[in-house]
């Protein structure tokens, strides 16, 4: 604690107390033993002056026409003093006066005092030390303690105090304040009745004004001019004289009289008193407490009363500093005055006692602390003298304190405090306060409180500085220990004291603490601190009102919380027309969607930079917070505006209102190569050079009203117009703070209040301050270094760096769907503006979901849509088919490439086909936009980067983007299960290279969601570039394919292998389309949108994987050879439903369309359109697996070797035979093997096969091959080779013959692989007889 550790102020006190108590009769300390009659040798007639004075000095002391001064005894000590001037006088003469006096007063009575030896040299600027200087300056009269230096300084004193006459120019300086008339002294204490004396009264206060200013006065005239160092022994010689001569004889003689007259008292009136009470009550007379005597009056003695000698005779024991005989004169009188119950006599007797009893050399006794308790109680509560109980109290303190007894001291001191002198009592309170910090174990809290105390008092007294002195040094203890209620009214009480003395900078800063630390105070009191700070702050702006804005308190701004937004505002919908969603200030930060737009903007860099990314690269930042990457300066256009949002929190439970809002900016112009080119410009005081203006440079918004609700939170978003490249640092918020008008005023703190509290709430007062911005970057922890220390990196969110123009790109979206079916293929427009000055080229789009949308394909453009479809509104390409080709495929192909799927480029990144490439300044394009439904249903999320450059290439910015995130809900739709198993028919001419079927089951998964009604199988395509569909195998006679909720259906269709000759469709790397029409519109399914969805969604996976697998070349023949056997149950087959979709809405029927894809890759293996959601399955033991050795490719299985070969059996289904005639019927059958890989196969096929079990004999019975049982081939690449074989049966029945066992491996293999090929199903054969 910093604590003054002396109080000058209370000493200065306590002295000036002691040295105005006036004399009262019932103690002699302060009644005159002497008087010194004073003439000048330059009298005429000096002897009868002195005749004269001393008659005077009679008739006071005798007259009772004067009640003061008070004399000791009446036969008073004259000394007579005849002063003689040394320069100006005759010595003869002033010799010859002396023996005449010495002749009347005799030796020990007079004396011949020469003083002024040289002339005074005021003039000549002579510095002579002044002789009184430490004497009056010390305090108002001769500032020696009364108790501790003896008689000579007090009678002296006394003597000067008569102010008979003055020696060498040294009046009094009381002379103006206490009155030399005599008959009263100002501060006399006859009226016991009034409780405080006159000593408390305000006029006293005044008196002490007017001492003081006599004090300066006189402490700036020197003294002594014409004393030479001889007068000076001479003046202390003199002293000597007059005490040893004159003074101290004639207080022995008192002595002896005092004491001649008790002894005989004692022997006289006191024996026969005291006997007559020993007779009449038998034993010692016990003395009466104070407790049985308080309801009895005091006695007052006449000045000769018997009974007050003794106490003459302790005063003047005491003044000769005979201590011991002194305590027991004064203990004798008190039971004398006890006895008489009288109650002043006895408690100033009690007083001294006790303060003799302390002062005794080597302190034979106990100070007797219970003695002053007992005089201050009685003077208090009896005597009604609270000057008297006031002395006693500061006497006894410092006896205590000295002893080391502070909480005795501090109690005793306490207990005077009282409601009737509010000065005294703060004193005393401020000197218990300091006995609470003094002792052995300090008491703070108990310091700080009366410390609070002694302020309040001190303020009630007018004492303002020591009330703000008292109050800051208890706010030391109470500061930071959570008692917010006690900070807040220390604060308060110190912040009014400090602006009532103009400390206005103090008071700021008191009320500033009130408000920023979390108050809880209610509501009303909080607003009435908010209206002192505002008028208190308003006196300190007036005083400067062309300084620098000072910082303001309130509201809180959270600083890390800033963000930094550049661009302009989002546009809002307009009808269909929405705009991108891009990125804006309300959009909550995301991590994993940040990076997700990160990666998308990486991948458009990298395909315009053609594929590799530049080392400068940095993600384009256009909203800065907390989150993003603030070590870099960012870089802002010009002309495009910048947004700071600011988090304003207000803690006080009444609302801010905050008035012309703005930034504060500070802007240094650099041209495009970055030179400067300017002086540095800022809009906190309006520094720009002549000629321009802040808007000029930087418009600079303003928000004309902010208010912010009690206790909330509220971001305020101000922006700045750059109109000039350079460097731009962002410093912090300039405002207007106010309160709202009409707020509640609180009771009792009003205009009387010194800070005219009252105002704010009537005219809603405000003050113009600033608030900085300053971000504390990110934690530093790379190098050891920084992990060690606490370092922190830079964060440069507001210090953009404003770059030359740019263009700038905004997209409209017109009828974009929210809601969708799976698979649902809808047309929108996208609308691109160029809305900046430059041209814009290279636009690109960027999704993680490319086959949710497509631009169309290249060739799409040249196909104008046939009329038909503008008339159903479809997004397809339809053309009218004839009914005859119901069930026949037609052909068309396409180039993956011109959909912008191919090889080499990445699928994700898509051009927008702009019109010459370039969008000039001002002008927009629109563009059709198709979109397909997930296949997923649920929300999906889909980001668009809109990617463009400037057609000049610029420094610092080298491209921009536009984000736009599409949410799209899908609705279940269809499910789509299709296989492909090989047929066993005879190859005709077109299915050359064998033939397959395709089944194909569609199933209405929608469970009359989004009011669909039905859906209409109309179209299904193939799109492969080995296999093709050649017909429908109808199962039914309808043509309509119709489905409603939950129902499913079943097709299914032939597919032949493409024929590899020049003159088709299928080139190099076409796809052949085949679509088999339902309906009597044909969907041209190899052009724009069906073709694009197809090869996005099933091309863009199959190409990863065919990638991925041509990176692994063939580290063997091994290898090689599982390849091919692998490949030949490999089919390539893609299939393409495509439907429509009835839904009834609002009573109106809308036809819905869209297309599910289904990728056939394996024989006999089912594919889905979509997989289903596996079934989560139970949780389960963890389980550690070494893993196996998976460089070598695992032996093909079973069901993969049997495809190699393909066989088919050619026979009559029944076959009549004359048995009668004939016993033995042998039947022709073909046998046509087809080698269905790529390479040369050996087959063996075996006839001796026969059927075991007896199940089978039982159904088919037996029968046998003739000819050869066993026959080697070897096959060419897809040969197809016919066996003639004969079978023999000896009667009727119903046969398989499906027993021949074939055998297959490669040719240039071992016997590695071989295997039994198993036929599909079982060749039954009906023999009849004739």
């Amino acid at each position: 604690l910093n604590i003054s550790a002396t109080t000058p102020w209370f000493e200065s006190y306590r002295e000036s107390f002691f040295q105005s108590m006036p004399a009262s009769d019932h103690e002699f300390l302060n009644h005159y033993l002497a008087c010194m009659l004073v003439v000048s040798s330059s009298e005429p007639e000096p002897v009868e002056q002195f005749l004269k004075l001393s008659q005077e000095q009679h008739r006071i002391q005798h007259s009772s026409d004067y009640s003061y001064p008070k004399w000791f005894i009446p036969n008073t000590l004259k000394y007579y003093v005849l002063l003689h001037d040394v320069v100006a006088g005759e010595e003869q003469r002033a010799e010859f006066i002396y023996e005449e006096m010495k002749q009347r007063y005799g030796t020990q009575g007079c004396y011949l005092l020469k003083i002024n030896s040289r002339t005074s040299n005021r003039g000549t600027g002579e510095q002579i030390p002044d002789p009184w200087s430490q004497y009056l300056q010390k305090n108002n009269i001769q500032n020696q303690d009364l108790i501790e230096d003896g008689p000579y300084s007090v009678l002296t004193s006394k003597i000067t105090e008569n102010n008979l006459i003055s020696v060498d120019g040294l009046e009094h300086p009381l002379k103006d304040v206490f009155s030399n008339n005599f008959r009263a002294h100002p501060s006399q204490l006859d009226h016991l009745n009034d409780p405080g004396g006159t000593f408390e009264c305000t006029d006293y206060v005044k008196q002490l004004d007017s001492v003081n200013e006599a004090k300066k006065s006189s402490a700036g005239t020197p003294h002594g001019a014409c004393l030479t160092l001889t007068d000076h022994d001479r003046i202390r010689q003199f002293i000597q004289e007059f005490t040893f001569r004159g003074l101290v004889p004639h207080i022995e003689k008192t002595i002896r009289q005092l004491n001649d007259q008790l002894i005989s008292r004692k022997g006289l009136s006191r024996s026969l008193f005291s006997a007559t009470k020993k007779w009449f009550s038998g034993g010692k007379v016990p003395e009466k407490s104070i407790s049985e005597l308080k309801n009895t009056s005091g006695l007052l003695y006449p000045p000769e009363a018997p009974e007050l000698q003794i106490r003459k005779m302790a005063d003047l024991c005491f003044l000769v500093q005979h201590y011991d005989l002194a305590y027991s004169c004064y203990h004798t009188a008190k039971k004398d005055f006890l006895n008489d119950q009288a109650m002043l006599y006895a408690a100033g007797a009690l007083e001294m006692a006790a303060v003799s009893a302390f002062l005794q050399p080597g302190a034979p006794r106990p100070y007797p602390a219970h003695y002053m308790d007992t005089a201050s109680q009685t003077y208090r509560d009896f005597c009604k003298s609270m000057v008297l109980a006031e002395r006693c109290v500061l006497l006894s303190a410092e006896i205590l304190k000295s002893q080391g007894k502070y909480s005795e001291a501090a109690a005793l001191l306490i207990r005077l405090t009282s409601e009737d002198s509010d000065l005294r009592s703060a004193l005393l309170l401020e000197q218990a306060a300091h006995c609470f910090i003094n002792m052995k174990s300090p008491m703070v809290r108990k310091f700080a409180f009366h410390m609070i105390l002694a302020g309040h008092r001190f303020s009630k007294a007018g004492q303002k500085k020591h009330a703000l002195r008292c109050y800051c040094q208890a706010m030391q203890v109470y500061k930071g220990k959570g008692w917010s209620l006690a900070e807040d009214h220390i604060n308060f009480t110190i912040g009014r004291q400090s602006f009532t003395l103009r400390q206005l900078d103090n008071a700021v800063s008191a009320f500033r603490h009130i408000l920023i630390n979390e108050s809880k105070q209610p509501a009303a009191q909080q607003a009435a601190f908010l209206r002192e700070y505002l008028y208190v702050y308003k006196n300190v702006t007036q005083l400067s009102p062309d300084g620098p804005l000072p910082q303001l308190p309130l509201p809180y701004i959270n600083c890390s919380s800033t963000r930094v937004f550049f661009g302009h505002d989002r546009r809002p919908a307009e009808g269909e027309k929405q705009a991108a969603t891009h990125i804006s200030l309300d959009q909550e930060y995301d991590s994993e969607s940040s990076q997700q737009w990160k990666e998308l903007e990486e991948k458009a860099m990298t395909v315009a930079n053609k594929g590799v990314i530049p080392l400068n690269f940095h993600p384009t930042q256009y909203c800065l917070s907390s989150y993003s990457d603030n070590s870099r300066f960012p870089l802002a256009v010009v002309h495009e505006p910048i947004t700071v949002e600011v988090a304003f929190k207000n803690p006080l439970k009444v609302p801010l209102l905050l008035t012309d809002l703005s930034l504060l900016w500070k802007f240094q112009p650099r041209d495009c190569s970055g030179k400067h080119s300017g002086e540095t410009i800022s809009n906190e005081k309006d520094m720009f050079p002549k000629g321009t203006y802040a808007n000029d440079l930087i418009g600079t918004e303003v928000i004309s009203e902010f208010l912010i609700s009690s206790e909330e939170t509220k971001m305020a978003r101000l922006k700045l117009f750059p109109h000039q490249t350079g460097e731009l640092h962002i410093l912090g918020v300039v405002y207007n703070l106010g309160t709202v008008q009409n707020a509640t005023t609180l009771d009792g703190v009003g205009s009387n209040t010194g800070l005219q509290a009252g105002k704010c709430s009537s005219n809603g007062m405000s003050v113009r301050g600033r608030q900085d911005l300053e971000i504390q970057g990110p934690r530093l922890n790379n190098t050891k270094e920084e992990k060690t220390s606490i370092q922190y990196g830079p964060d440069r969110r507001l210090d953009p760096i404003i770059t030359s123009q740019m263009p700038l790109l905004e997209v409209f979206f017109i009828n974009f769907p929210t809601g969708l079916l799976c698979g649902e293929v809808r047309k929108a427009y996208v609308e691109f503006v160029n809305v900046s000055k430059c041209p814009l080229t290279r636009l690109k789009v960027v999704s993680k979901r490319p086959e949710f949308f497509t631009f169309g394909s290249r060739t799409a453009v040249l196909t104008p849509l046939s009329p038909s479809a503008s008339e159903n509104c479809s997004a397809y390409k339809t053309v009218v088919t004839e009914s005859t080709s119901a069930s026949v495929a037609l052909i068309s192909s396409a180039l993956p490439v011109d959909f912008g799927v191919g090889v080499g480029n990445q699928s994700e990144v898509i051009d927008v086909p702009l019109p010459n490439s370039v969008l000039h300044p001002g002008t927009s394009v629109q563009l059709p936009l198709w979109l397909r439904g997930p296949d997923e249903e649920g929300v999906h999320e889909i980001n668009f980067l809109f990617y463009y450059e400037s057609t000049e290439k610029q420094p610092k910015i080298c491209h921009r983007v536009l984000r736009h995130t599409a949410v799209i809900c899908t609705s279940r739709s269809l499910n789509v299960q299709a296989t492909v198993c090989r047929s066993n028919t005879l190859d005709d001419e077109e299915s050359k290279g064998g033939n397959m079927l395709v089944f194909v089951d569609v199933e209405n998964m929608n469970t009359m969601e989004a009011g669909v009604k039905e859906f209409h199988i109309v179209q299904v395509s193939s799109s492969s570039k080995h296999w093709k569909f050649q017909k429908s195998i109808n199962l039914s006679e309808e043509k309509d394919y119709k489905l409603t909720s939950r129902e499913k259906g079943k097709l299914c269709f032939k597919a032949v292998r493409c024929q590899l000759t020049a003159d088709t469709h299928c080139s190099s790397g076409r796809y052949a389309f085949g679509d088999i029409v339902f309906g009597n519109e044909q969907i041209i399914s190899s052009t724009t949108p069906c073709a694009d969805f197809f090869f996005r969604s099933c091309l863009s996976s199959e190409l990863n994987s065919s990638q991925q697998t041509s990176q692994v070349s063939g580290k063997s023949l091994y290898d090689e050879t599982v390849k091919l056997i692998q490949k030949c149950n490999e089919v390539s087959l893609n299939i393409i439903v495509l439907w429509k979709a009835y839904v009834i809405e609002d009573n109106k029927q809308f036809i819905l369309e869209g297309q599910h894809h289904v990728m056939l890759h394996t024989v006999g293996k089912e594919a889905l359109s979509f997989p289903q959601k596996q079934e989560a399955s139970e949780m389960v033991l963890l389980k550690f697996i070494r893993p196996e050795n998976t460089s070598t490719i695992a032996r093909p299985s079973a069901e993969q070797l049997s495809n190699l070969i393909k066989t088919c059996l050619h026979y009559p289904e029944s076959f009549s035979h004359p048995f009668h005639q004939k016993s033995l019927c042998l039947v022709p059958v073909t046998l046509v093997l087809s080698n269905c890989s790529q390479t040369d196969v050996d087959v063996i096929i075996d006839l001796r096969h026969k059927m075991t079990s007896p199940e089978a004999l039982e159904i088919h019975g037996s029968f046998t091959w003739l000819g050869q049982t066993q026959y080697k081939l070897q096959l060419q690449s897809q040969e197809v080779y016919s066996l003639q074989l004969k079978a023999c049966f000896v009667h009727t029945g119903i046969y398989n013959l499906g027993t021949p066992r074939v055998f297959a491996k490669l040719a240039d293999q071992a016997t590695l692989f071989e295997a039994s090929q198993q036929n599909s199903m079982p060749a039954l054969i009906v023999i009849n007889n004739i």
